[in-house]
């Protein structure tokens, strides 16, 4: 399978398990990652310091009509919906809470499909409600690729469960397993479109 978009969906937990994932990526990471992590709507922007401390990437929050580049990680901004549209850049929404959030795992993993149709890795977190169900169910049936943290791992195992009910799954993994899965899925991506693994192929796709 070919991939170019990783969308990941977190609450309850998350900013642990988030820190765990992206910590075992490399600073030439080839694909855009982008994220809604449950957050209180009056929160600042501290989690894309506390997530780009943990990381080699680069991390920052959507903004409205942003081109979606690779090898950066974004973060729906608090109070926000975060869309995907089909040129790939984003947009920001104030429409009502989904599964009871704002922003929505659900939201982001649908509108995705719009501009990476089969071509998505959606990931499912540590979380305490059912957000994130729809939106891999609709993944998957795009032929999009799924990865869910393991209940047991999980601080809240809401979201890890719902995730499982809502669809057949590709992987389920420990927490810890994670990124590090990631990384390999990824690179076989890069390998099927380019030919022979080169660390010069993959890091032409890496950030500015």
């Amino acid at each position: 399978m070919e991939f170019e978009a990783v969308v990941i969906g977190s609450s309850a937990g998350g900013i642990k398990a988030l820190s765990s994932v992206l910590s075992a990526l490399p600073s030439n990471f080839p694909l855009p990652i982008i994220i809604v992590q449950h957050l209180h709507p009056q929160s600042d922007s501290y989690l894309a310091k506390i997530l780009e401390s943990k990381s080699q990437l680069k991390v920052k929050q959507a903004d409205e009509k942003e081109s979606i580049i690779d090898g950066m990680v974004y973060i729906a901004p608090p109070n926000y919906h975060l869309l995907i549209e089909d040129d790939r850049s984003f947009s920001l929404s104030i429409e009502g809470p989904v599964n009871f959030a704002r922003p929505s795992v659900d939201v982001l993993f649908e509108t995705a499909i719009y501009g990476y149709r089969d071509k998505i890795i959606a990931i499912i977190l540590t979380g305490a409600n059912h957000d994130g169900g729809i939106g891999v169910k609709k993944i998957k049936q795009s032929g999009g690729y799924i990865i869910v943290q393991t209940p047991e791992s999980a601080e809240a195992d809401a979201m890890p469960k719902a995730a499982i009910a809502a669809t057949n799954v590709d992987k389920i993994l420990p927490l810890e397993q994670i990124g590090p899965f990631l990384l390999q899925l990824v690179n076989s991506s890069v390998k099927k479109r380019f030919g022979k693994y080169d660390r010069h192929k993959i890091s032409k796709f890496s950030r500015p």
